[in-house]
């Protein structure tokens, strides 16, 4: 019987998990489905019941489903089970239909931060150290949590709209404190670890003007963006002689939990599939 997952989002035919999820499907050669849904948060909680009753009436035929923006917090009230990882980051990203054909929301996007990081370096090393993360949306979040399990003893938030920083540091704890945007390259010199989660420097979206000039030169750069893959964020820090760590690994990475829950294979990433993922951005 074939498995079916997807991915919900409004709008979805920009998303790459179906080219993704198509791959290790494919690759692994499982009877198998995973699709693109167009859904608005408003229509989430009759989409969500549906599911239910599907699961109910055909087994474990329908896995669950990724979700992408504007879902990821609409789901938060909808599900039947909230995993920590999903009630801390205050986002949901995986749901899991249970045996019992209950929905479980999960978050593997500090997942797919983590392990994309380690594919390029010992996590270890940021044990004890500092960390500034640029931006207080969704993903930061997700972000903050994951470098926060790394062990580090400070993370500075740093947003254009300091409430929003103000408010994801109070849902963290004491090793996050608020730094005001104007001030965002004055403590470069203490940073082991420089997070870009907003959308500046995204194609078709304003450059992030920061310069790294102080910035440690064994603290590594990583950029959540993918389109384009090399940002003038990492671009600097690469001429500079800073390790750089692009978005795309995060993606892949936050993928697998969910694909191995829904059809009981672990997948790999591997340069195959980076290459292919990277073939769809073209596109």
């Amino acid at each position: 019987m074939t498995k079916m997952a997807g991915v919900m989002g409004y709008p979805i035919s920009h998303s790459l998990s179906p080219r993704l999820h198509g791959y290790w499907i494919s690759k692994y050669g499982l009877d198998a489905t995973y699709q693109p849904w167009a859904v608005k948060p408003e229509e989430l909680k009759e989409v969500f019941k549906s599911l239910r009753a599907d699961a109910a009436k055909n087994g474990d035929l329908f896995r669950g489903t990724n979700l992408t923006i504007p879902l990821k917090e609409a789901a938060l009230p909808l599900v039947d089970i909230l995993e920590s990882s999903a009630k801390i980051i205050g986002a949901v990203n995986t749901v899991v239909v249970s045996d019992d054909g209950k929905l479980i929301g999960r978050n593997t996007d500090g997942i797919g931060f983590t392990d994309s990081l380690a594919e390029h370096t010992d996590i270890k090393k940021f044990e004890g150290g500092t960390a500034l993360v640029l931006g207080a949306g969704g993903a930061s979040k997700a972000v903050v949590y994951a470098i926060l399990q790394m062990g580090v003893d400070k993370i500075y938030v740093t947003n254009r709209t300091k409430e929003r920083a103000q408010e994801l540091c109070a849902h963290i704890g004491d090793k996050a404190e608020v730094l005001a945007w104007n001030l965002r390259t004055e403590i470069l010199d203490t940073i082991d670890l420089l997070v870009n989660t907003t959308s500046l420097g995204m194609t078709g979206q304003p450059e992030l003007e920061m310069s790294l000039k102080g910035l440690k030169t064994d603290a590594v750069v990583t950029d959540i963006v993918y389109v384009p893959l090399e940002t003038a964020l990492l671009k600097e820090a690469r001429l500079a002689g800073n390790l750089t760590v692009d978005g795309l690994g995060m993606l892949l990475h936050q993928a697998k939990a969910g694909f191995e829950a829904w059809y009981g294979v672990k997948p790999q990433v591997d340069k195959k599939l980076r290459d292919f993922v990277l073939e769809g951005l073209k596109k």
